[in-house]
């Protein structure tokens, strides 16, 4: 046991370290008042909706049933495929592995030291967006705090089951694949995370639940309803318990539910110690056998290079190829490339099932309502994916970066390097997402051009503020690089740039409605209105470009004063 908690140490003799630093106890205080708020936000969100279909009569309580089991069963799903790639990592690529295998410790402890460390790493997610929603459920049915004891002992364990299931998976796939087909083990784990989230899309069809028209009657509409999930699932059974305390309906299914969580909790954990005994140590060698290298890339790095030697000097387009080169030769990086398509595919599809024709507002006033809202939901997937790629990039140097900072390449140009390699990248995917939602919803030509212009200009200050905070908190010496996007600076980036594309919503939102209302009632404008626009329009123009400048001035500041 003591050997245990001397491998669990380290992670939390760093927490305690990085918060007893002076210089970061306000950079924390402003995080979790961060938190905090995105709490609040999240769960004011949540009780709305909560109580509008509770207000609904006859339906409304099963509604919100089936509201609670599918929100649970897509956390369910999603952390499965976290802990499968993030056990990846943590067992098995690990600098530190080398240095731990060597030492007289048994490898069921440190497996068990890193199983905790993949628990920790993939389930911060249900505490930042799964647990306000949990509160919300029992502030609308006003239970007492006997609900929220059981609902944070059932997330523990439904936590625990999905780490056990994903590390499972993880130590079976680096088994039964050789080290020198690596990249097929990742590429299989993509198919498997397309395919589980199109499993699950398809499992949980939301649609039906609110259209009544597409079953035969009434009484299939209820059917649909009252339907459960597999009782097999840990979904039903913490859905159960739940349900059991919100209604105030305690019984014998109560116990027998909560037992099935905790007893599939720890025997799945009992499990996973005995496996990794048989086969955790055999994957570990097979991963670090030496394989062949292929040399990829080499054609479309050269063209990329003469396209770029007449604008750039050979410093930057030498920086630029390796920046290139060192993100296809990660294929933990590339990979993800494929879900990125997926996650523009299932985007713009949902934008096209919408049921508009069946609103009680006008389809054409509804639909640019909807493109003015997915201004700001298009500026969050371009926020969400520059934390995974952007913000780390800094940090993915690893320690060559010291050979960088001590060359006379300079930082100015070093954070410009990556500014561009990155931004056009992002312009793009961001004109994918406001333009083809724009053509799919059919909406005016006001909406069009400045929900278009707006979140190009956006993503100019994205970009930046992505590399700002990345220089902030730059981590060298990282074990994964996956864990950087997930850690402090992560979220600070992610409620940064969320505040900011509320605030630039919110300063367009009166000019935007004044011109789409007189495009559809063909008004004239009048010159107060017209520089009431204009004014609006320009200061998000100066905020942008302004945020653009202070982040990346803030960023060359920062890794200038970097000492080793």
């Amino acid at each position: 046991m003591e050997d245990l908690l001397i491998l669990i140490s380290p992670r939390i003799l760093a927490l305690k370290n990085r918060v007893n630093r002076i210089e970061k106890r306000f950079k924390i205080v402003y995080v979790v008042i961060g938190g905090i708020i995105l709490w609040v936000g999240i769960s004011y969100a949540c009780i709305k909706v909560l109580f509008y279909f509770k207000s609904i009569e006859v339906i409304g309580d099963l509604l919100n049933y089936r509201l609670l089991s599918m929100i649970l069963l897509t956390f369910f799903s999603l952390l499965i495929i976290s802990n499968i790639i993030t056990s990846l990592s943590n067992l098995y690529i690990s600098r530190d592995l080398e240095l731990l295998h060597s030492m007289p410790v048994s490898s069921d402890k440190i497996y068990v030291a890193k199983a905790f460390y993949t628990l920790l790493d993939s389930s911060w997610m249900i505490a930042v967006f799964g647990i306000p929603v949990l509160i919300a459920f029992g502030w609308v049915y006003k239970t007492g705090a006997l609900y929220y004891f059981h609902m944070l002992h059932c997330i523990f364990a439904f936590v625990i089951i999905s780490a056990n299931m994903g590390i499972m998976v993880t130590m079976i796939l680096t088994n039964l694949f050789p080290a020198q087909r690596t990249k097929d083990i990742l590429m299989l784990l993509t198919v498997i995370m397309i395919a589980s989230l199109y499993l699950l899309f398809r499992l949980l069809r939301p649609e039906r639940l609110v259209d009544p028209d597409s079953f035969f009657s009434i009484i299939h509409y209820m059917g649909a309803l009252k339907k459960t999930d597999s009782p097999y699932l840990p979904t039903f059974w913490i859905t159960s318990i739940l349900w059991s305390l919100l209604t105030n309906k305690k019984g014998s299914p109560f116990i027998f539910n909560t037992l099935m969580l905790w007893s599939t909790a720890l025997a799945l954990t009992v499990i996973n110690i005995w496996l990794s005994r048989w086969i955790y140590f055999k994957g570990y060698s097979k991963a670090h056998e030496a394989k062949r290298r292929i040399i990829t890339g080499s054609f479309i790095n050269n063209i990329i290079k003469k396209l770029l030697s007449p604008f750039m000097s050979q410093d930057l387009v030498l920086m630029i190829d390796k920046e290139i080169r060192t993100f296809f030769r990660d294929n933990t990086q590339w990979s993800q490339l494929l879900l990125l398509l997926a996650l523009i595919v299932v985007y713009l599809y949902n934008f096209k099932v919408l049921p508009l024709e069946k609103a009680y507002i006008r389809i054409d006033i509804l639909q640019n309502e909807i493109a003015f809202l997915n201004l700001g939901l298009s500026g969050f997937v371009v926020s969400a994916i520059a934390t995974r790629f952007i913000y780390p990039s800094i940090s993915s140097e690893g320690e060559a970066f010291w050979i960088i900072r001590s060359s006379p390449f300079s930082m100015h140009r070093f954070i410009w390097c990556k500014y561009l390699i990155y931004l056009p990248f992002m312009l793009i995917l961001g004109g994918i997402l406001i333009i083809s939602t724009n053509i799919i919803l059919n909406v005016s030509k006001t909406l069009m051009y400045s929900t278009s212009i707006t979140l190009f200009f956006i993503t100019f200050s994205i970009v930046a503020i992505a590399l700002r905070i990345g220089a902030q908190y730059p981590n060298f010496r990282y074990e994964n690089i996956a864990q950087i996007s997930t850690g402090i600076g992560g979220l600070t980036f992610m409620i940064i740039s969320v505040a900011f594309i509320t605030l630039i919503m919110a300063i367009e939102a009166g000019p935007v409605y004044i011109l789409f209302i007189s495009e559809f009632k063909d008004m004239s404008i009048s010159i107060l209105k017209w520089i009431y626009i204009i004014l609006s329009f320009s200061f998000v123009l100066f905020l942008t470009f302004f945020i653009t400048y202070r982040s990346l001035k803030i960023a060359i500041l920062r890794l200038e004063r970097l000492e080793t």
